[in-house]
């Protein structure tokens, strides 16, 4: 038994079995935060919109946790290393030996940095790649004004290392302190305390006191205009889109206020938002202090905000409680979804909350199809070694936020949400396990209510295929209203100039559109189209579902809209289906492979990559 290993099982003897499963090493980490953890981080870079690289160095403060321990282990890819240096006791610096594994495709290349002592800190300078994977680029044309370059950065899930040499798991929690340089007239931007009245004279100053995994490490930079929304609230955009996001995001410190009420104080400082040119690939990315958000929420009518809901509810789950490694993902998105859901209600109602949530589930039962059944556990009881043993990521949203809602409508409101409160408070600024919620579970809720549920259905919802039999399914009257209309107008036994739509909303669209997929040809669609404009809406989520629909109907008359649609957003959520389903008729492929050869480009590299798999398909 190495010292190491020692040092491991006597914490398991003192943290006990679930506690100790968060020390098992996360296998998409080259790291040895077993022996030694970074406390601290320190980034000095600039920023080169020519070269497409960030430079300079990263600090690194270290506490070492094996007393025999003389290596520092750290994620990196594509990174060009050019001298790396260590404290002593006394302060002073000198240079450090150090190496390069080979390249891994996924986990990019471990950095071993030898030690002739422990030092207390280690600096490594380096430089980025053009093509860093998790850093994009984006020329003046690809902004609104068209005048200036912009850069950001998406690090979830394992892309912070590279474009910072860092123990890039979730494992692993620091605060940080940066100064970027960036060319004048460019406002920089990252995950910590950013200071609206800043000028970058001296470089851009950042400080982020509390600590955090490596993925949320977050930086952008582009002409950017601030504005206040609340007194612990505000926007970054381009000046071009400053009004319409601030319109839309409005509600941010009631939701903050609304959040709180439900599951305490937010623990972060201020709340702010960036939103980023369309190329941007998810909806958002829960940054602490600093979500960043797709422009394709904007609709003109907050009735996308549900989404600002979800990233703002993982300043507890996710951000506050984290998941400590990847293969337990459900406990940072479906805790996330299921918060979500809760918000919404504090503040627009129960049949809005119950419209969101019924639509949530429907979508979640229709991509059981596509997703194999060996994928549809929240978690598997295989060993952690890897991507390849993880479990469907999309469906772990709604399937956990599932899970916490049948547990609360069992268990009362009264018992569950002091019980997840608890579980917030209990493991704020730590990295968790799915065994360690079901220890705290068991404690807290299951010893006192086993009538909530069995150990046959615990392990059901965890680790079985699909939705159980004994889930309950949300029902809005709203939407169960808008069924008979559908199935009539399917039918064409209810003419399109009779479908009275005056009254519905973004969900009931969504809905609406889900239902006649496939189900209807290109004449039906045709006639929607001329009586709605729905080819040409401005909410995003009504978009892609239309065409969509239009392009399994066979409907072509809206290839120009669709081609604007595909060569202006770059979100994976809309992209990567629409591409799917044109590729699956001879008569679109041909034409939604000369879109992607101009569209690529716009998109980001993780765009690229998941379109570039749905291309290489025969």
């Amino acid at each position: 038994m190495t010292t190491s290993t020692l040092l491991r099982a006597t914490l398991c003897a003192i943290l006990g079995t679930a506690s100790a499963q968060a020390l098992a090493l996360d296998p998409l980490s080259y790291a040895n935060y077993d022996q030694v953890r970074t406390r601290a981080l320190h980034m000095d870079l600039k920023a080169d919109f020519e070269k497409k690289t960030l430079s300079g160095f990263a600090e690194l403060s270290l506490d070492w946790l094996d007393k025999s321990a003389r290596t520092l282990d750290l994620d990196t890819r594509e990174l060009t290393i050019s001298k790396i240096e260590a404290q002593d006791a006394m302060g002073r610096w000198t240079p450090a030996k150090y190496s390069l594994d080979k390249f891994d495709q996924e986990k990019g290349q471990a950095l071993h940095v030898q030690l002739p002592a422990q030092a207390p800190k280690v600096r490594i300078h380096y430089h980025t790649a053009p093509t860093a994977s998790a850093l994009q680029w984006l020329t003046p044309a690809q902004t609104l004004s068209g005048k200036r370059p912009f850069m950001f950065s998406q690090s979830q899930s394992i892309n912070a290392r590279s474009w910072v040499p860092v123990q890039d798991t979730p494992s692993v929690r620091f605060t940080y302190t940066a100064r970027i340089q960036a060319p004048q007239g460019l406002r920089v931007v990252m995950s910590a305390d950013n200071n609206p009245k800043a000028t970058g004279k001296g470089g851009w100053k950042f400080t982020m006191p509390q600590p955090i995994p490596s993925y949320l490490l977050a930086i952008g930079i582009g002409e950017l205009e601030a504005r206040t929304l609340g007194s612990r609230t505000g926007v970054y955009a381009e000046p071009l889109r400053m009004q319409a996001a601030a319109y839309e995001l409005a509600d941010t410190e009631k939701m903050v206020e609304a959040a709180e009420s439900l599951y305490g104080p937010y623990r972060w400082g201020r709340y702010d938002m960036l939103v980023l040119p369309p190329s941007f690939p998810i909806g958002g990315m829960e940054n602490p202090r600093l979500t960043f958000l797709t422009p394709t929420m904007i609709a003109g009518d907050r009735s996308l905000v549900d989404l600002i809901a979800h990233e703002l509810a993982h300043s507890w789950s996710g951000n506050l409680v984290t998941n400590a490694s990847w293969k337990h993902w459900w406990l940072n998105e479906g805790f996330t979804t299921y918060v979500t859901t809760r918000i919404l209600e504090v503040l627009y109602g129960e049949e809005v909350a119950l419209m969101n949530l019924q639509l949530e589930q429907e979508e979640a039962i229709d991509s059981l199809k596509e997703i194999p059944p060996a994928k549809q556990a929240l978690v598997t009881r295989a060993a952690d070694t890897g991507s390849d043993t993880y479990t469907d990521e999309g469906l772990a949203y709604p399937k956990g936020a599932w899970f916490l809602r049948t547990l609360e409508e069992r268990a009362g409101r009264a018992v569950f949400d002091p019980f997840l409160r608890g579980w917030f408070d209990s493991h704020a600024f730590q990295s968790v396990t799915t065994g360690q919620f079901i220890a705290y579970l068991r404690s807290n809720l299951l010893a006192k209510h086993p009538e909530v549920m069995s150990d046959a259905e615990l392990d059901e919802w965890l680790y079985g295929p699909g939705i159980p039999a004994s889930a309950k399914h949300a029902r809005s009257q709203r939407l169960t209203a808008l069924d008979a209309a559908t199935a009539a107008w399917i039918k064409g036994e209810l003419p399109t100039a009779k479908l009275d739509t005056k009254g519905w909303t973004a969900a009931e669209w969504m809905k609406f559109l889900n239902d006649i997929d496939n189900k209807v040809d290109a004449k039906r669609l045709k006639e929607l189209d001329l009586a709605f404009g729905l080819a040409r809406t401005g909410n995003n989520e009504v978009a892609f579902r239309f065409y969509r629909a239009a392009v399994h109907a066979g409907y072509r008359d809206i290839r120009p809209q669709l081609n604007a649609f595909l060569m202006s957003v770059g979100r994976q959520k809309f992209v990567v289906p629409l591409y799917t389903a044109l590729r699956a008729n001879a008569e679109d492929r041909a034409w939604a492979e000369n879109v992607y050869k101009s569209a690529r480009e716009r998109y980001h590299p993780e765009t690229q990559g998941s379109v570039d798999k749905q291309m290489a398909k025969q």
